[in-house]
């Protein structure tokens, strides 16, 4: 219990980043390319309370977290935000910019995953003080829970961000058949996650992209 605490603190920046952020996007591209739902619900905006679900962006971590922290093992991470609304038939070409819109929250996770890498280099090269290791810690739990949520989201499920980009390239009546899996879609996500297919998927994607972050910044993890 005395390391859960810890644990929580230093996991809760990048949670609430890699989530809230990954919403925000959507919301940024959809409106970029014509359609203001999210502007005009206030959830084109970086105050992380816009975008908290009680559920997926707080219960669900902690209590991940915390399973791993008093029983060990690892586990995949993840959580989600409020969905941001978009109103796809409001894009000026709904099926194309469908591509964009959803593949901007996988693609604000990756330059976050960098970002915290870059932080794990600057933090792992200084002078050993009181913040370094706090810091170290937190820009691997960033880096972590991006990759996570960025491969994630790819996954070629509806309703997932891949879900949507594999929609809007299918030809017009296959995209149509595909997308009539989305009320499934979570169904799905969780006969994978608790029969280990989503880890053995997920597992040597988020391993092989901490190897290249660690070979890019010069860093060992």
């Amino acid at each position: 219990m005395d390391s859960l605490i810890p644990t929580l603190a230093i996991w809760a920046l990048p949670v609430l980043l890699a989530i809230t952020l990954h919403e925000a996007a959507h919301g940024y591209v959809a409106r970029h390319f014509g359609d203001p739902t999210a502007h005009l619900a206030g959830r084109i905006t970086l105050n992380p309370f816009k975008h908290i679900d009680p559920v997926g962006t707080i219960l669900v971590p902690i209590a991940i977290l915390t399973l791993s922290t008093l029983f060990g093992g690892g586990g995949i991470l993840f959580g989600w935000a409020k969905p941001v609304p978009v109103d796809f038939g409001r894009l000026r070409n709904p099926k194309g910019d469908m591509l964009w819109v959803a593949a901007a929250g996988p693609f604000v996770n990756l330059l976050m995953a960098l970002g915290w890498a870059l932080v794990f280099k600057i933090a792992s090269s200084s002078p050993e003080n009181a913040y370094t290791l706090p810091l170290e810690l937190m820009a691997e739990a960033g880096m972590i829970i991006n990759a996570v949520l960025m491969f994630l989201n790819l996954l070629p499920i509806p309703p997932l961000d891949g879900g949507r980009i594999a929609v809007s390239l299918l030809p017009g009546r296959l995209a149509w058949q595909f997308s009539r899996l989305e009320p499934y879609g979570f169904p799905i996500l969780l006969v994978l996650l608790f029969t280990g297919v989503l880890g053995s998927i997920l597992g040597p994607l988020i391993a092989g992209f901490r190897f290249v972050l660690a070979t890019t910044f010069g860093f060992y993890l």
